[in-house]
């Protein structure tokens, strides 16, 4: 990857990560949690937002890598569950609205790629692949990163959704590897497991959600 593509994938990658988090403090604070909203995360400036190794460093590796599968995440937003007017239910819908904010924006990316041929004559053959390279990735990054995020695996967001199908106490130990979680991932995509891959599975459901969309 070239240093323009790896450029723009950054900037995509961090701003779709912002807005996930923003989402789940928008969210939170809709059902009753001023937490985030408190503490000024529900703005749009990177500065509140950038975790230096999570939303620059380990995505820029993956990227210049050549990795298949990029992730990365801007720092998480604060949630108090005990603000929550339901507690568990909209701990797991908070969850969920981040991932399905980077649904909406690479929907919307996918949209826009559609359009592309409409404006073919006034756009230059260059403009063209720019917008192309810039609207693709937007789809990818943000698909990859909603993916990631719905996976059952504590601390991301699909453990919190998966979290609501266990009785209350397992929840809660379930739940509380999340301190584990990220190297239970790292280890899963590094060191296959009886023909298991995380890598392979993300990159199914990648390919699957993009023919899905068109792309």
């Amino acid at each position: 990857m070239d240093l323009l593509s790896s450029t723009i994938s950054l900037i995509i990658l961090i701003y779709s990560a912002i807005l996930h988090e923003i989402a789940h403090g928008f969210v939170a604070d809709r059902f009753g949690d001023p937490t985030a909203r408190l503490a000024g995360r529900l703005s749009l400036n990177p500065k509140k937002h950038i975790d230096p190794f999570m939303s620059v460093l380990l995505p820029l590796l993956l990227i210049l890598s050549g990795s298949p599968v990029i992730f990365g995440a801007a720092k998480p937003v604060p949630i108090d569950p005990f603000n929550l007017k339901e507690g568990r239910k909209d701990v797991a819908l908070v969850a969920l609205s981040g991932p399905l904010t980077n649904v909406i924006i690479a929907v919307l990316g996918s949209f826009l790629i559609k359009l592309l041929p409409v404006f073919s004559d006034l756009l230059s053959p260059f403009l063209s692949s720019i917008f192309y390279l810039l609207f693709s990735s937007v789809v990818t990054l943000n698909l990859l990163l909603a993916i990631f995020n719905l996976l059952p695996i504590p601390p991301l967001d699909g453990s919190k959704v998966f979290a609501l199908l266990l009785p209350e106490k397992q929840a809660s130990i379930y739940l509380s590897l999340g301190s584990i979680g990220f190297f239970v991932i790292f280890f899963l995509l590094l060191f296959p497991i009886g023909g298991f891959s995380l890598g392979e599975v993300i990159f199914s459901l990648l390919t699957f959600s993009e023919k899905l969309l068109g792309i």
